[in-house]
């Protein structure tokens, strides 16, 4: 698996967010959960809420459940720091070694990565939207021709039934009627008035 992939793989969507959670962010800077978290705390005003924010124990719960991890995190007993693009560049300046600003590096591009799919996707969504659109639009006309289809097809059947009973009609009336018949008057007929 490929460095990018391995970070977007720890890329999470909470409180609608795409976070990072501190353990994640700790390995990857190379220090311990504990000191990036002292870091952080030593440096509050630089990480307001909608840079970074403590899970809630739920949130952690439902995270652990999603990854199929039953197991605490290694006995730690205080609930993870999620960061957001925006608080993991702040890291930057609060973790100033060589490998922090390189795991940074590698972090932005993987959030840029995901913006860039999440993108396309949309793209592609709202293609499928056009799409779909069309062939309603399209189903819709195909109804209507069987539609018209259907009535002419009746319309035909009922005027073919009224010629038909118009036929048997004269025909009827023809049997009915004796024709006289034009010409010479044999003797035979003249007897036979």
């Amino acid at each position: 698996m490929e460095e990018i992939d391995i970070i977007k793989s720890r890329i999470h969507v909470i409180r609608g967010e795409q976070v990072m959670l501190d353990c994640d962010l700790a390995e990857l800077y190379g220090v311990e959960t504990k000191n990036l978290k002292r870091q952080v705390r030593r440096n509050k005003i630089r990480f307001p809420e909608d840079f970074m924010f403590e899970l809630t124990t739920e949130e952690f719960s439902l995270l652990r459940r999603q990854n199929g991890t039953s197991k605490e995190r290694g006995g730690n007993k205080y609930l993870p720091f999620a960061f957001t693009a925006s608080g993991i560049a702040m890291l930057s300046s609060v973790l100033t070694s060589e490998t922090a600003a390189l795991a940074n590096i590698r972090i932005m591009r993987a959030f840029v990565a995901m913006r860039k799919h999440l993108s396309e996707l949309s793209s592609q969504q709202m293609q499928i939207e056009r799409l779909e659109m069309k062939v309603d639009k399209l189903n819709d006309y195909v109804e209507t021709i069987l539609q018209d289809q259907n009535e002419i097809n009746e319309e035909t059947a009922l005027q073919l039934e009224l010629i038909n009973q118009s036929i048997a009609q004269l025909n009827s009336d023809q049997k009915l009627k004796t024709r006289t018949k034009i010409g010479f008057v044999t003797k035979e007929q003249d007897n036979n008035d």
